[in-house]
């Protein structure tokens, strides 16, 4: 299970270095958008700045929530229940595991859940 830790926690680190990333890209949006009296809403070249600020919205959105997951993982790996499927309570494959750490479901359940 050591190795299961090292790779969740790597993987912790690679999400939180995307997230201050994508937080430095919002704020240069922002910045850029104080600086011009553009009106960004009928530029013909492009996205506007709100677009922009969306996106990045969402990726941050997006790095969160698979913090979470990863935050998860590790209260299942110490409590001892990572690698049982939560809704069937069967083993999870270990190619599952290696292809998902985060997963919480077999193939099967999470086949079956919406």
């Amino acid at each position: 299970m050591d190795d299961v830790r090292a790779l969740l926690d790597d993987e912790r680190a690679r999400v939180l270095t995307r997230l201050a990333a994508l937080t430095a890209d919002h704020d240069s949006v922002v910045a850029a958008s104080l600086d011009t009296n553009a009106d960004d809403e009928h530029d013909p070249e492009g996205a506007t700045i709100a677009f922009e600020r969306s996106q990045i919205g969402a990726l941050v959105r997006q790095a969160r929530a698979h913090l979470a997951e990863i935050v998860d993982a590790v209260a299942r790996l110490e409590d001892g229940t990572y690698g049982t499927c939560e809704v069937c309570r069967c083993a999870i494959p270990e190619a599952r595991l290696e292809a998902r750490p985060t997963a919480r479901r077999c193939v099967g359940c999470a086949r079956m859940s919406p």
